[in-house]
């Protein structure tokens, strides 16, 4: 989540207990994300994420062609307000997901694509689950957990010293307590100020928005 030319403002994590000051009101227009930071520095020991038995498959997509990346990550991340890539011409997008160290992988139920997982290995030592999700049609059965729990593993197996993920309260309301499930611990926020990504046309118009 970029900050699209709005303000920042970061604190440490322990600070959000701290008695609120009095808020100050959003501009007509923007929208205030607040944004968590969450980070594991060792494998978790836990069950497997229980789904209902459907025929699933993890293909990772080489070199994944732009009409394809973006119908994954417009159709799964357009209920919370993905926008960022969609700002990206085909090029500048092919950058980061043609780069050797970005691997996209695709989940399949019965044949379906069903969400998809994006590792980021560029830095040194760490890797981070840049993106997660699943299209619409798919939440409510379980698999954000077993794709989640897949990553986690998956990241875990190139042995970086930590493995860590964002998120914000335009995602799923439970997004966070998922990622706690999965290993995870928060250990810092920022707070952004964007501008709405309905207002400017870079989403569809009447985009359904989901998050909390």
């Amino acid at each position: 989540m970029s900050d699209d030319g709005g303000s920042i403002r970061s604190f440490p994590l322990k600070q959000v207990r701290r008695p609120p000051r009095a808020r100050r009101r959003t501009p007509k227009g923007k929208l205030e994300v607040v944004v968590t930071f969450l980070e594991m520095t060792h494998r978790p020991h836990r069950p497997p994420a229980p789904h209902r038995g459907e025929k699933l498959a993890l293909m990772r997509v080489e070199r994944p062609v732009p009409s394809f990346y973006r119908y994954l990550y417009n159709t799964v991340g357009g209920p919370w307000l993905w926008y960022e890539r969609r700002l990206m011409d085909d090029d500048t997008l092919c950058d980061i997901v043609h780069h050797p160290k970005v691997e996209v992988y695709v989940l399949y139920v019965g044949g379906n694509p069903a969400g998809f997982v994006e590792l980021d290995c560029r830095a040194v030592d760490e890797i981070e689950i840049g993106l997660i999700g699943l299209l619409p049609e798919f939440i409510g059965r379980g698999l954000g957990h077993y794709l989640l729990d897949w990553a986690v593993d998956e990241a875990w197996d190139k042995e970086p010293d930590r493995v860590w993920v964002q998120s914000c309260n335009l995602d799923h309301p439970h997004a966070i307590a998922v990622y706690q499930r999965a290993g995870f611990a928060p250990y810092r926020q920022e707070t952004r100020i964007i501008t709405d990504p309905r207002l400017p046309g870079v989403m569809p118009a009447g985009q359904e928005f989901r998050g909390s």
